[in-house]
């Protein structure tokens, strides 16, 4: 069906007619209604003037009254509009009076006082011609009828037997005014009775649809005149009770009867202002006598109002005086849906109110879009119908709410569900703006950004839209900042999750996040400090970003993370590298370098994150950095061997004579040559070199290690957020590193010493001292051999390291001599003035490492060689006293008394007090005293 003429675009919730009904007709025959029950309520018979008898010239009239001119006939009708009465309407529904300056201009004539009569004539588009036709028509109806009352008549079957073609100006109009008439006494008593159709009406109805369907001669005596009559006339009288039963059911019958009079209802509005007229008092004062005609009653009429008002308001984009118009007479709905019980008044109601309330949540779900600071009039009635609506659908009008009583609160819970959806709605804008504006710049992480706009959009929440909603919802603005917590705070979750480490964006995003947070609680708290609980509900709803625990976790990531690196890239580093003398000015590990740069970087990072707590968290990267320079210290001292994988297995005890050979099988020379490294050849000194490589990147840790304590303390006490007692608090001193280097550097020296010792020197040492005739091979060879294996080493090594380094050689050249004299094996044999020779030999070792006062100080040298100095003269005593000499300390170790004295144990603490180092001597001497003491004390063969 067409539009009741607002040309809105809602549709009408009073339902489709069904049939093919236009606004056109509707209003004409709702016209014709309203003339016969003005002019049959008015106390004098209808009278009819003549077109050419009317005194007012069309010409003079206001142009959007087209022509008016007073009518005689009911003074109803005839009453003249005044001023005073024009505004009663507009001041009950709070209205104001228009200006002069809006109700007339210079251009236009000045409108003259009208009838109520011709006001709704001109207001519903009628013609005169229209007019004058109607009330010949109804003179003549009347003239027949005397005595009946309008009630009682079906007015278009009247008027169809009263006019002829030749009534009409063409036979097209005259087609046009039958067909409306029979299309309305259809949908009066076919498609819309008041009363439902029964199979007693078959044959009325059948007949009626005959004869509406097919042209129709309407003259007085005709056949089909009569059928009409008879069928229309047996419809009408059905009533759904026995009360009034000359009352004619036409147009009462449910929505046809509200289609009607809404379109009589048009005649209150300004049809080019979109406006209640001044004089709407008086019109719907004369609209009730349509009432009995069309079964209107106040609470219908009401709810027609209401929703006529509503349109116009919603056809004049939302006119606030219309809206706020609408909203008042809503009160006097909501009163009548909790008196009203009628189920078709229910239903009626209960579509009209949801198509109020439809509207309305369009734009109050996402009301930022809608409204903003110059029409907060226009939201506050918009809100007040939406939550109306609502509220009388649930409590008056809902079922289920009647029966269980929900304690509810209809506005309120409204109310929150517009802020939550325009709120999620304008972040969601905010958002992709947000995202827009990044995109263009290219400066901050797209969360900073929408934080600062979330912020700026909590405050205009705050200042514009609170004031209105509070009205409704006392926790309005906390509700708002709760909605934008959590969208804000999902985003935040997603962007965390995100995150392997921390990064300068992110931090300036959780810092932001941080800002925000305090700023929506804060607008929250000072919101709900008047409620019931202080708005600790709201605050709840709030769960914490927890911004500061995210850096602080992050941070520990990002420790570890580049910790976890470091030492990936130590091992790997550790691996590959070669620890070549010659690599750099320092002869250090080239990895030290790359791993000493690494930890300043990670240094100067971390203090060049802007999170504010800096202080607590060095202590973490401090401790993954000293673990991880552990970890290079461990590297660095390993895959070298160890002190034990350098030195000879000792050989079996036996007798020893000087012509004695006890190997089991003679080493051939070739061999022998093949297996004996020489100290002068590459191999050997550069293995030798590598280890000093090695020491001198530990100490050069050890060096950095002060330097990079330094620069931390100095970055520390430059971070804004340190205060003194943080940085008093902090410990920087890598003791993990600083141990593992220093035992690294002792356990390198041993190595470096014993390698030297027995592997580099060792055809010179172990393989050529004293083997054979000992003049002939004292230690001249070795003394030479080690001097130019010192001066190799020291080439390399760092001036801080080569006294601790020459140091440790010196003792593995030291026990070197006292392993071959003790533990030499068959090779050598040893006479009572060979121990001269050893003295001599054991000062010249001395000599080496003193160099004339450059090299090693006296006092250290004379300890290294004490041991030496305690054993040599045990080689010079006599046979028989050493005998004496071993048999009493065996029988002060408790072995006299026993028949055969055991072999004391090799504890390699060789010394004179040392019964094993005694009987060792034993072994070496060559005479045959010593011979057979040890075939009759212990059977020790003269071969192995």
């Amino acid at each position: 069906m067409a539009s009741n003429g607002s040309s809105t675009d809602l549709a009408s919730p009073f339902g489709e007619l069904g049939c093919n009904l236009t606004a056109v007709d509707l209003r004409e025959t709702v016209y014709e209604i309203f003339v016969a029950v003005s002019r049959t309520t008015g106390g004098k018979a209808l009278t009819y003037i003549s077109q050419a008898d009317r005194s007012t010239p069309e010409k003079t009239l206001a142009p959007s009254l087209s022509s008016v001119s007073p009518s005689s006939g009911s003074p109803s009708l005839q009453r003249t509009l005044t001023s005073t009465a024009a505004s009663k309407v507009k001041r009950a529904l709070g209205l104001k009076k228009k200006s002069p300056a809006k109700e007339s201009s210079p251009s236009k004539p000045a409108k003259k006082p009208l009838t109520v009569g011709e006001l709704v004539r001109v207001q519903l588009g009628i013609s005169e011609q229209m007019d004058a036709r109607i009330r010949r028509g109804l003179l003549r109806v009347s003239a027949g009828m005397l005595g009946r009352r309008v009630e009682s008549m079906v007015l278009p079957l009247e008027l169809l037997q009263q006019f002829k073609p030749s009534d009409f100006p063409t036979q097209e109009e005259y087609a046009s005014w039958q067909g409306r008439n029979l299309k309305i006494l259809e949908a009066g008593l076919l498609l819309h009775p008041l009363a439902k159709l029964s199979r007693s009406d078959n044959a009325s109805q059948q007949q009626l649809r005959r004869l509406i369907s097919s042209p129709l001669e309407t003259g007085k005596n005709s056949e089909s005149m009569q059928a009409l009559r008879s069928a229309v006339t047996t419809l009408a009288s059905r009533s759904p009770d026995a009360s009034n039963p000359e009352k004619a059911h036409w147009a009462d019958g449910i929505p046809l009867n509200l289609h009607l009079y809404q379109a009589l209802m048009e005649a209150c509005f300004d049809r080019e202002e979109r406006s209640l007229i001044e004089e709407a008092d008086e019109v719907l004062e004369m609209m009730k006598k349509t009432w009995s005609i069309l079964g209107v009653d106040q609470a219908l009429h009401n709810l027609c109002f209401t929703w006529a008002l509503f349109d116009h308001a919603v056809a004049a984009q939302a006119d606030p005086d219309l809206l706020f118009t609408a909203d008042t007479q809503l009160a006097l709905v909501a009163k009548d849906a909790k008196s009203t019980k009628d189920p078709a008044y229910s239903k009626i109601l209960s579509l009209t109110l949801s198509a109020i309330m439809n509207w309305a949540e369009q734009r109050l779900l996402a009301y930022h879009d809608t409204f903003h600071s110059s029409n907060m009039d226009s939201m506050y009635s918009v809100v007040s119908l939406g939550v109306e609506a609502a509220k009388i659908l649930t409590e008056d009008i809902s079922q289920e709410y009647r029966r269980h009583r929900k304690d509810v609160d209809v506005p309120r819970s409204r109310v929150d569900a517009y802020i939550r959806s325009s709120i999620r709605t304008a972040f969601a804008q905010r958002m992709e703006q947000a995202d827009s504006n990044r995109r263009g710049a290219k400066i901050l992480p797209l969360l900073c950004v929408l934080a600062k706009d979330i912020g700026d959009l909590a405050n205009k929440e705050k200042e514009v839209y609170t004031p209105v909603l509070k009205k409704w919802h006392p926790l309005a603005a906390g509700v708002a900042m709760a909605t934008l917590h959590s969208c804000y705070a999902n985003e935040l979750k997603q962007f965390i999750s995100r995150l392997n480490e921390l990064t300068v964006d992110s931090v300036e995003v959780l810092i932001a996040a941080d800002k925000l947070e305090k700023e929506l609680v804060q607008i929250a708290v000072e919101d709900a400090v008047d409620s019931d609980d202080g708005g600790k509900g709201i605050i709840r709803e709030m769960t914490p970003f927890e911004a500061e625990s995210a850096i602080a976790d992050l941070a520990k990531n990002w420790v570890k993370a580049r910790a976890d690196r470091l030492r990936e890239w130590i091992d790997r580093g550790g691996l590959k590298e070669e620890w070549s003398p010659g690599a750099n000015k320092d002869n250090v590990g080239t990895s030290v370098v790359e791993t000493l740069r690494t930890v300043d970087e990670m240094l100067d990072s971390f203090f060049k994150l802007p999170i504010p707590m800096l202080p607590a968290l060095l202590p973490d990267l401090l401790s993954a950095l000293d673990r991880s320079l552990q970890l290079y210290a461990s590297k660095a001292k390993s895959g070298c061997g160890t002190r034990n994988s350098f030195v000879p297995q000792l050989p079996g005890l036996t007798r020893c004579t000087v012509e004695a050979r006890l190997w089991k099988k003679k080493e051939k020379p070739q061999d022998a040559a093949q297996r004996r490294p020489q100290v002068n050849g590459e191999g050997s000194l550069l293995g030798l070199k590598k280890l000093c490589v090695r020491m001198n990147t530990l100490n050069h840790v050890l060096t950095e290690l002060e330097g990079l304590r330094k620069k931390t303390m100095t970055r520390l006490r430059n971070t804004e957020s340190a205060r003194a007692d943080d940085i008093n608090g902090v410990e920087i001193g890598f003791e993990l590193a600083k141990a593992s280097c220093h035992e690294g550097i002792q356990f390198l020296c041993e190595v470096m010493a014993y390698k030297a010792a027995f592997q580099d020197l060792g055809h010179v040492i172990w393989e050529g001292l004293y083997v054979g005739d000992v003049a002939a091979t004292g230690a001249g060879p070795m003394v030479q051999e080690l001097d130019r294996l010192l001066e190799a080493i020291s080439g390399v090594l760092h001036p801080r390291l080569r006294n601790r380094a020459l140091t440790g050689l010196m003792k593995a050249t030291f026990d070197a001599f006292l392993l071959v004299i003790l533990a030499g094996g068959p090779g050598r044999a040893f006479s009572a003035q060979d121990g001269q020779v050893m003295e001599q030999d054991l000062g010249a070792i001395e000599g080496l490492f003193l160099a004339d006062g450059d090299g090693l100080p006296a006092e250290l040298v004379e300890k290294a060689a004490a041991q030496a100095r305690a054993v040599v003269p045990l080689f010079r005593a006599d046979t028989d006293k050493l005998i004496e000499r071993f048999k009493r300390m065996m029988a002060e170790a408790g072995y006299a008394a026993k028949a055969k004295l055991p072999l004391p144990p090799t504890t390699g603490l060789w010394s004179p007090g040392d019964p094993n180092t005694v009987l060792r001597v034993l072994c070496h001497r060559n005479d045959e005293a010593a011979s057979r003491f040890l075939k009759k004390t212990y059977n020790l063969p003269k071969k192995l």
